[in-house]
């Protein structure tokens, strides 16, 4: 299977650089898989395709302001450290720029109370462990010195922050948002419980995996990086017992898949936390999800071929060309599809 099988051809103006307002007025494309029919509505309406007993699969990572400034100790050029994955209090794995320059043990300074220290250099990937000085709780300190991940096709500031996190977002660790889920507001979220539709959160870190783009021309040889999972005991009961009851269990955004197919164990989802380097293409077989809210993805991404193992490729590039042609909008920022 080739990775240009999954492009297709995407006007830069369609690329969303600010998100909807409020956040469930977002265009929503509705593709039934049975019947092969393509629906176009807005995110509000999503209750309308939810059913009672349904099991609707949340990821509460919230994202850390993982983007960090600064300059070598003695030199003045610009340096730039992305955090990826917590090892453990004080080291973190990175991606840095200009990589050239970071080598141990060159010091990193980000301002009078943070720095760090590249401690070792994984060179098949090129990303960097670092050892972080700094005085007090981490999190406080990078809430004032980190800045906010955006991804590199948002070239426009963002006014409010909590714009680029769900509004259900719990656990710091994400380096970017799990984007399928801005659309929810509060109000949304109890219609959806007032339905009969459980809600049951999972979680997943967003990593290096979001970032990456598939270099290789065989989609088989690509690597994903790996990133951390948790599944709660109460939401793996909820979900099970849906699973065995024939009940449907939809994810919202390609992070819950990822977590819930991870997870899934001796036929069953399986309560616990872990590390999940998962790569999910055309002729994989879903154990657990039957129903997909995302957003629309990049050109031969890991995340539009999970969408094509699920919805078949053909099918998925023809509603991603209706989107290009109804002008919806894309990526993080974009609007919604929803996979029945």
């Amino acid at each position: 299977m080739k990775t240009n099988d999954f492009y297709y051809d995407l006007p830069k103006e369609l690329i969303a650089q600010h998100p909807a307002e409020p956040r469930d007025s977002s265009r929503l494309l509705v593709y039934d898989r049975e019947k092969d029919s393509i629906e176009h509505r807005v995110f509000s309406d999503i209750c309308d395709y939810l059913r009672s007993g349904d099991v609707l699969v949340l990821n509460d990572t919230r994202v850390i302001p993982a983007r960090l400034f600064g300059h070598r100790e003695g030199h003045e050029g610009k340096i730039e450290v992305f955090l990826l994955k917590r090892i453990d209090l004080t080291h973190w794995e990175c991606m840095v720029k200009p990589g050239r320059k970071m080598y141990p043990p060159t010091k990193v300074i980000f301002s009078d109370e943070l720095s760090c220290v590249v401690k070792e250099v994984n060179e098949e990937n090129g990303l960097r462990i670092v050892e972080f000085q700094f005085e007090g709780v981490f999190e406080d300190v990078l809430q004032r010195v980190g800045n906010v991940p955006l991804p590199p096709y948002i070239t426009e500031k963002l006014d409010d922050p909590e714009r680029y996190q769900t509004v259900y977002s719990k656990v710091n660790g994400s380096a970017a948002a799990p984007t399928a889920g801005l659309h929810f507001t509060p109000e949304l979220l109890e219609k959806v419980k007032e339905l009969g539709v459980t809600v049951v959160e999972v979680l997943l870190h967003v990593g290096l995996g979001t970032f990456r783009p598939v270099k290789c021309e065989r989609v088989e040889d690509h690597e994903m990086h790996s990133e951390y999972y948790n599944v709660p005991k109460e939401s793996a009961d909820i979900i099970n017992k849906a699973l065995e009851e024939g009940r449907r269990v939809i994810c919202v955004g390609t992070t819950s898949v990822r977590t819930l197919e991870s997870a899934f164990r001796d036929g069953k989802v399986q309560a616990g936390d872990g590390n999940t380097s998962i790569f999910i293409y055309p002729g994989y077989t879903f154990k657990a999800v039957k129903g997909l809210i995302t957003n629309f993805h990049l050109p031969e991404s890991t995340l539009i071929m999970l969408v094509s193992a699920f919805a078949g490729r053909e099918n998925v590039l023809k509603v991603y060309n209706t989107a290009v042609k109804e002008k919806y909008r894309f990526f993080s920022f974009g609007d919604a599809c929803l996979f029945i």
